[in-house]
């Protein structure tokens, strides 16, 4: 029992290099598809499914062969695009993790991959009222980092402080067209 234990943490730890690598790739303007996204949240899906039932043994090569397939699309696009070098350190990275074990402590559920820790984020999605190019000056203007998912919402996320003051901003100045307010004078 305590070998399954330390084989899950192990590929927690694995799937969290693979996580940060997706969010390297997206920095650097590499746009990550919609399969790899779907991937990458399939497998944590299923290392949380073996945490609660280490011993379905089927679960546990089914999140193998997803980290894998994960680690082969990442090294390829990594390689092409940034060499040998870029894809060695990210090795490295990913061997370390597979022999280390994961605080569960320090584990944290996450439905947003490379969201940094400790920041708050709202998920929105532009209209008429409300186009994309303002929402990033909103976003900008208000200290806060945004970015593009990949059913094209945008998730803008920093300091608590600056998103309630970019939902004000949104609020106050961006009500629908088709909410009318009237004063009336007695």
């Amino acid at each position: 029992m305590l070998e399954k234990c330390k084989k899950l943490m192990g590929h927690l730890a694995v799937w969290k290099v693979l996580e940060e690598m997706v969010a390297d790739l997206k920095k650097r303007g590499v746009t990550v598809p919609a399969e790899v996204i779907r991937d990458l949240k399939n497998a944590r899906t299923i290392i949380t499914i073996l945490k609660a039932d280490p011993d379905r043994g089927e679960n546990a090569q089914k999140v193998e062969e997803c980290l894998a397939n994960l680690e082969i699309y990442l090294v390829t696009e990594g390689q092409r695009r940034f060499g040998q070098v870029y894809v060695d350190e990210w090795l490295e990275r990913r061997d370390k993790a597979g022999r280390e074990t994961v605080d569960e402590e320090e584990e944290e559920t996450r439905f947003i991959t490379g969201m940094p820790r400790g920041q708050k984020w709202i998920r929105l999605m532009s209209s008429e009222e409300l186009p994309a190019q303002e929402l990033k000056v909103l976003a900008e203007e208000s200290h806060l980092s945004l970015e593009v998912q990949v059913d094209g919402s945008f998730v803008v996320f920093g300091p608590d402080t600056n998103l309630k003051d970019f939902v004000r901003k949104i609020a106050a100045g961006h009500k629908p067209k088709t909410a009318k307010t009237t004063t009336k004078s007695t």
